[in-house]
């Protein structure tokens, strides 16, 4: 266990709030945008914060409050100041930190809570993707005041939805019905359907590195990568994890590199290409582990939140070594 003495820990404790997502700016290093909840999300209000870095540690530069707990957050691809996060109450906001107000815009269709929200990579389009406990998955732009498409299929919540980084109009789902499933948005169908677990999955990523792999985060506390030519079978299995695992994000620095964590209250690290493949076990927390972001300016600094009413900015050990 090591608890990331890679370098020093930048903490913020904000009392009362639980964290939900954490994530970096895109733009502005050392940006970080967290999103969380009154009373770990069951009932009570929202507060998204934006933290900065400095020698010092990590410094609050704004909040905007929701009336409903704040579940995920993502950062706009082409204006440094816009935020879509997405909450309790079945809504998505849009934020502005240039304004100490806010929302700009809300967006309601979702019947159920909004758990996952991400902004579309590609650069070929800007496009929001949305999954709901209400069993749908909703396509934005965030500059139309209502969605333009609704994917169903999803046989129960849906935990977890991410957009290719390479393939413009493809994202990815990961649900409580036990599959991953890959849509795309110009059939408005799913191209692929992945039996992935014999348990609920709360979270999914794409390798930055190979627009066919995808890894998967359950409760069965496995991660398992999936290459989309052959899915029959996983390319392979992480197993370490005491509890359910929340979030798995892929190193945007090494290509078989990645993050999980966990109910255990821990972070783990892993490279799927070696024998031994947990690299380190992070364990600073003393609560669930629900947010986590690997930096896209820095190789080594990752950002964590937990129910524990603090966010952390670090430096694991194995992300400051040679590979």
């Amino acid at each position: 266990m090591s608890a990331a003495r890679g370098g020093a820990v930048r903490s913020l404790r904000v009392p009362g709030r639980h964290g939900y997502a954490a994530e970096f700016s895109p733009y502005l290093p050392g940006r970080l945008a967290c999103a969380t909840a009154q009373h770990y999300g069951i009932a009570g209000c929202g507060t998204l914060l934006i933290l900065d870095q400095n020698e010092s540690g990590l410094r609050l530069f704004r909040s905007f409050d929701w009336n409903d707990g704040l579940f995920d957050v993502t950062w706009s691809e082409n204006n440094e100041h816009i935020l879509v996060t997405c909450s309790g109450d079945g809504s998505l906001q849009l934020w502005d930190t240039a304004r100490a107000a806010g929302p700009l815009q809300v967006y309601k269709e979702h019947t159920q809570e909004v758990y996952s929200v991400d902004w579309s990579q590609t650069r070929c389009e800007q496009l929001v993707v949305s999954g709901s406990w209400d069993q749908t998955i909703k396509l934005w732009d965030p500059t139309v005041g209502k969605s333009l498409c609704t994917f169903r299929g999803h046989e129960s919540v849906i935990y977890s939805t991410i957009w290719s980084p390479h393939i413009p109009g493809c994202f990815a789902s990961a649900s409580g019905d036990q599959t991953l499933r890959i849509w795309d948005v110009k059939t408005t169908g799913v191209r692929t359907v992945v039996a992935a677990h014999q348990a609920e999955i709360l979270s999914c990523d794409w390798c930055k590195y190979n627009e066919n792999l995808l890894v998967t985060g359950a409760v069965d506390c496995s991660l398992r990568g999936w290459d989309l030519r052959n899915v029959r079978q996983p390319v392979f299995e992480l197993l370490g994890h005491t509890y359910a695992i929340r979030r798995v994000k892929f190193s945007p620095f090494h290509a078989s590199v990645l993050a999980s964590c966990s109910y255990d209250f821990t972070v783990r690290f892993w490279n799927f290409s070696k024998p031994d493949p947990l690299l380190e076990t992070v364990e600073h927390h003393t609560e669930f582990t629900c947010g986590l972001d690997l930096s896209l300016q820095s190789p080594t600094q990752v950002a964590d939140c937990a129910w524990d009413e603090t966010i952390k900015i670090y430096d694991p050990i194995c992300l400051t070594m040679p590979a």
